[in-house]
Formats: structure tokens, C-alpha cells, sequence
């Protein structure tokens, strides 16, 4: 809309407006702080504009970042006023009313009057945001566009946010209610009076450039220092770190940085910036997960550019015997998949061989940081939470800092997607809901799972990434002794084999580790062990016997699973990790993902949420 449009639109049909739409997207209603910051700071924005005699120019409202589901606050559209080119202004508006800086950091803010987390600057998170939009967004790729941002505190005078001024460059700046004239000012430079409606569908309609996949950029980000730009809670996590580190050396004091976030939230890529500039000031830092897919992959990326880079990656199992506080940072990856060994505990008083695994983790080093999902928990005896860790830190007198990285990047931005499936298994509240077509996700239906093979090869031949996976309803062979694959999965006259076992590579398939990140695994069905914790492009997920609709609900059926670890789970724990497992099956795809349910009754309750099949859309 026109700035003139949104300073008539009363505040109160404007909010209802902007909560059905939310509603509608994200299947949920808005945080009443999301509610009051459009009733408030919306109408400041709209009287700059048309104060400025920038009526005309084009204000696109919760503007989602691509391949994000971040959101900019508002951006303005129009023509630069001495270049006439296109011209953009990302506005982050806030209410803060005052801003105190966090000890030990140089980005990171209290506010002494809402809560007790903290926030990044402003500034460099408006920065941030110009960045990320003209590197992902084609239309953006060339200097004939001016990219700038402001964050506009209308609430705060600046003698209550001392702290956060100077930190302005040409990219970003900030503004107050004290500096409202300025802002005016400011603006009548980067935008002209002319409408900006053209400019504003050239943002709206252009292609997004692909995000990097994590493990292309991994031996990068670790021995280069990288390109990867993080973003708001991302750097807020980083930032905790920094700080634990360096209050760990100057007065002994551990704290415990426990960082979730759903797929795609950039948890590992964390973990990756801190390995990288840790390692480059001199720290001792060593990363570890449960997975031995995902280590095995970081090992092996890493170690063809430095071998000796590859053995700071480790597995969870390897502190047994560390010595306390051994190491600077123990960066504990995929953290949900901590064990729960028995007759272990937290007590820091207990012997080591009694220790739980998440203790002796917390006491290997000087500062620990765990990166997790709790919807990923896909076997029994994992524990991985944030309530167990924090439970473990305390009983040791660790201060634990929690970070929630949820507003992040996810399955192509789409947060929708992710509250879809967390509804459609049950792992959320308010049961199944019909799929909604967006510009920023596809869901698709398959028949079957020849239909869904050729539409996914066909990325992949486009120079895409695409996989397929499926719950753990088939036995799983040893390959042949010429090395070839046993076709194990048998859907109707559908035949094909699991992704290859062990560490060896075999004649037209990588080896388990590499399925997810080599072309080869195209060619074979990737079960939850060695797709968790990867991305690709697109993913297809067959749905087997272990989980199919009846009547209501969801029903788990524990003869149907060939994983042993699960033979003997109690049919509960059962149901909640079949569950899990799909939810991680069904997130890894960035660009879409296509459904497929071997049970007729199950596809036919999927064909009433899903409105796209491969058939229409191939």
C-alpha cells in the first residue's frame, strides 16, 4: 500500500487485517506484542512518510525475507531522488523507550523495562537485513539499486538510549523521537516523492537466488572465516558466547549457552561461525554430536581442504574421561540426541563413571553450548531438552542462557510449513489443517512412488538437489558381495534400495555418511539416521505402515517398525518418536517437499490437505 493509504487505514482495521492474515499463513493467532507493536508503531511510520512528502511511495508491511521466515518490519519503494533508480528502504521499527548495553559485549542489549533476554542493536540488525535482501534477491544483484535501512525508535528520546547511538554508517542508521526531524530528512534522500508501486512488484516478483546449503559453505566458515551472514537471534547467540568465554577466563564463572531452533534455523551454521572465530583468537574449541552422519560429513568436507581441521569433530561419547574444563568451548551440535545412559545423574558429587552424558559435557568445558531441537528426538534413551540441560547446568551452579532461534530460516522461509506439519502429526495443537499454496514453499502430493521418483530426479537433473526418504518399515540388507545394493523397500512393483550401509562407498552409491551431500544418493531412500541434520532442495517422504490415519488419529503401529532400537519402546514413547521421526523426514527439504503415504486411508486423508499433486504440477 501507499504510504497515504496506510496513514487513512484506521490502526484498528489495520491490526484486524494484518491478524487475518497472519492467522490465515501461520495457522495461529500473532503474539499480543506483535498486535501492539503494528497498532502503535505502524501509524509513527505512516505520519513520517507523509510528513516527508513521501505519500506515494510504496510501503510493503511484514516483508518476508526470502528463503527466511525473518520478517522486515516495512519496506519502503520507490525511485532514489538524484539517481531515479530503484531505491529501498528497510524500516525496523521498535517501542523501546530505553536500552542498556549488555556487560562484556559490544552488540547486545537489555531493555530494563520489558525482560531480561537479550537483543541485537538495532542498527546492525536493520543492517543485517539490507544485506541478506540484496544477496538473495535478484532483482537486488547489481549497483543500480540503493539498499539502506533505518531502525526508528519512536518511543525513545536519546538521552534514554545513550548507548546505542554512534553505531550508524552508510548502510543504517537509527532514529528517536528526538531525531524525528532528522529522519524526515533522511529519507527525503534515499526516496523521491513519485509513487513507488513499480518498484515495489519488482521486489515482490523477483527470483530468489538459492540459499548455500550448509555443508558447502562448512569448510569454509571454519578455515577461511566464511561469507555466511547470520542474522538477529543467530548473531544474539553468537554474541552469549563471546561473552561466556570471556567472563569464563576472567573470573571462572561457567556458563551454559543452550541454543533451539526448528530445522533450518541456522543451529549448526552457529556452531560453525563459533568454530571458526574461536579458533582464529586462539581458543580451544572442539565440536560434537551424536550423529555419526552428520560428524562423518563435517569430517569429511573439512578434511579435504586441512586433514588436521577434521579431528576437532567428535562425537558425544568421546568425554568420558576428559579432564574438567579441558577445553575453552565444547560445542555440542544436534544436542537432542544426548543419552540418557542408566543408573547415570546430574549430581556433580556422583563418581565420573556415574555421570550423566549431559554433565560430563557441561564439565569438559569452560563454556558449553548445546544447539538443539526438541521435535527431534527419534530414539529412546535421547533426552535431549532444554529443561534437562538446564536441570544439569544448575545443579553444577551454572547461569544458563537460553536462545530461541525459531523466527530463523526454515524449509525455504516457510514457517507455515513447519506449524503444518507440527499440526498434521499431532506435535502441536488444533489437529491437521488444508494446506495453503505460498510463493516460498510447495507441497505436493504423490500417487505413487514412481510419481514422486521422476519429479524429483528431474530437479536433480536441473541441477537442484532432491532425496528421498521413508519411515523405517523395511528391512535393511548388507549389500551384495559385488557390492550392489539389495532393493529392500517394495512398494507394489516399485522396487528400490536403502542408502548404502557403513563407511565404504559402492558402485553408484556414496557412502552412508556422504547420501545426503553427494549426487549418488539420489539413487537410494535415505532413512531418519542419515537424513537428520541435512538440507537439500527438495524432499520426498514416504509415509509407511508405521503411522497411518484412522478414524480421528494418528496410529502408531510398533509391528510395522523394522528398527530394533524402537522393538521394545513403550508403545507411548513408541507413538511420540514415529512421530518425531517424520517431522524430521518431512523438514528437510528448502524449496518443497513431496508426500507420499503407502496406506490407501492415510493418502486419502493427505488428499484432503494437500491440495498440489505431482501429477498436475510436474
Amino acid at each position: 500500500m501507499s504510504a497515504r493509504t496506510l496513514e487513512r487505514v484506521d490502526s484498528t482495521s489495520l491490526v484486524e487485517q494484518m491478524t487475518q492474515r497472519f492467522r490465515s499463513i501461520l495457522f495461529r493467532e500473532p503474539p499480543e506484542g506483535e498486535r501492539r507493536a503494528w497498532r502503535n508503531s505502524l501509524p509513527a511510520l505512516a505520519q513520517v512518510l507523509c510528513d516527508a512528502d513521501l505519500a506515494d511511495v510504496e510501503v510493503l508491511l511484514e516483508y518476508q525475507m526470502p528463503l527466511s521466515s525473518l520478517r522486515a518490519d516495512a519496506v519502503l519503494a520507490g525511485t532514489h531522488p538524484d539517481t531515479g533508480r530503484p531505491s529501498y528502504v528497510l524500516v525496523e521499527l521498535k517501542q523501546w523507550s530505553e536500552a542498556r548495553l549488555v556487560p562484556a559485549t559490544t552488540d547486545l542489549y537489555w531493555l530494563p523495562s520489558v525482560d531480561s533476554r537479550a537483543y541485537l542493536h538495532p542498527v546492525a540488525q536493520v543492517r543485517r537485513y539490507c544485506d541478506y535482501l540484496q544477496d538473495f534477491t535478484a532483482v537486488l544483484d547489481s549497483e543500480n539499486n540503493h539498499v539502506t535501512g533505518v531502525a526508528y525508535l519512536h518511543n525513545a528520546q536519546d538521552r534514554d538510549v545513550t548507548e546505542l547511538l554512534g553505531d550508524d554508517n552508510e548502510r543504517a542508521r537509527l532514529f528517536t523521537g528526538s531525531s524525528r526531524g532528522e529522519l524526515i530528512g533522511h529519507l527525503q534522500n534515499q526516496l523521491s516523492p513519485l509513487s513507488g508501486a513499480v518498484q515495489a512488484d519488482a521486489l515482490l516478483d523477483s527470483p530468489v537466488v538459492p540459499g548455500q546449503q550448509l555443508m558447502r559453505v562448512a569448510a569454509d566458515e571454519i578455515l577461511y572465516g566464511g561469507k555466511f551472514r547470520l542474522m538477529d537471534e543467530q548473531q544474539v547467540a553468537v554474541s552469549l558466547v563471546k561473552r561466556a568465554v570471556k567472563i569464563s577466563r576472567q573470573s571462572d564463572r561457567k556458563e551454559v549457552i543452550v541454543v533451539s531452533g526448528g530445522p533450518g534455523s541456522g543451529k549448526s551454521l552457529v556452531a560453525l561461525h563459533l568454530m571458526s572465530h574461536l579458533g582464529r583468537n586462539g581458543r580451544s574449541v572442539v565440536h560434537a554430536t551424536g550423529s555419526k552422519s552428520f560428524t562423518s560429513t563435517l569430517r569429511h568436507v573439512v578434511g579435504q581442504k586441512n586433514e588436521r581441521v577434521a579431528k576437532f569433530f567428535r562425537y558425544f561419547f568421546d568425554f568420558r574421561n576428559t579432564e574438567k574444563n579441558e577445553f575453552d568451548v565444547l560445542i555440542c551440535d544436534e544436542a537432542h540426541r544426548i543419552r540418557r545412559p542408566p543408573g547415570t545423574t546430574n549430581s556433580p558429587a556422583a563418581p565420573r563413571h556415574k555421570r550423566s552424558q549431559v554433565a560430563e559435557l557441561i564439565d569438559t568445558a569452560r563454556t558449553p553450548v548445546f544447539l538443539l531441537d526438541e521435535h527431534q528426538v527419534v530414539r529412546p534413551g535421547e533426552m535431549g531438552s532444554v529443561e534437562e540441560i538446564t536441570e544439569a547446568a544448575e545443579a553444577r551452579g551454572c547461569a544458563v542462557r537460553p536462545v530461541n532461534l525459531n523466527e530463523q530460516f526454515r524449509c525455504g522461509g516457510s514457517r507455515a510449513y513447519e506449524h503444518w506439519v507440527l499440526r498434521l502429526l499431532g506435535l502441536q495443537a488444533g489437529g491437521p489443517v488444508r494446506w495453503k499454496p505460498e510463493r516460498n514453499y510447495d507441497l505436493l502430493l504423490a500417487d505413487t512412488p514412481q510419481q514422486m521418483e521422476t519429479y524429483l530426479r528431474a530437479w536433480q537433473e536441473a541441477r537442484s538437489t532432491a532425496r528421498m526418504t521413508a519411515g523405517f518399515c523395511w528391512p535393511w540388507s548388507a549389500p551384495r558381495p559385488d557390492g550392489s545394493l539389495v532393493d529392500d523397500i517394495v512398494i507394489g512393483d516399485w522396487r528400490r534400495p536403502w542408502n548404502a550401509k557403513g563407511e565404504r562407498d559402492l558402485p553408484g552409491a556414496p557412502r552412508a555418511s556422504l547420501w545426503a551431500t553427494e549426487s549418488g544418493g539420489i539413487g537410494q531412500i535415505g532413512c531418519i539416521y542419515t537424513a537428520q541434520g541435512f538440507e537439500y532442495a527438495w524432499n520426498g517422504t514416504i509415509l509407511g505402515p508405521d503411522l497411518v490415519w484412522r478414524g480421528n488419529g494418528w496410529h502408531a503401529n510398533q509391528d510395522e517398525c523394522e528398527d530394533s532400537s524402537l522393538r521394545n519402546a513403550d508403545p507411548r514413547e513408541f507413538s511420540r518418536l514415529t512421530r518425531n521421526r517424520y517431522k524430521v523426514l518431512l523438514t528437510r527439504g528448502l524449496a518443497g517437499t513431496v508426500l507420499l503415504s503407502t496406506d490407501p486411508e492415510t493418502q486419502a486423508k493427505l488428499r484432503t490437505l494437500i491440495p498440489g499433486t505431482v501429477a498436475f504440477s510436474s
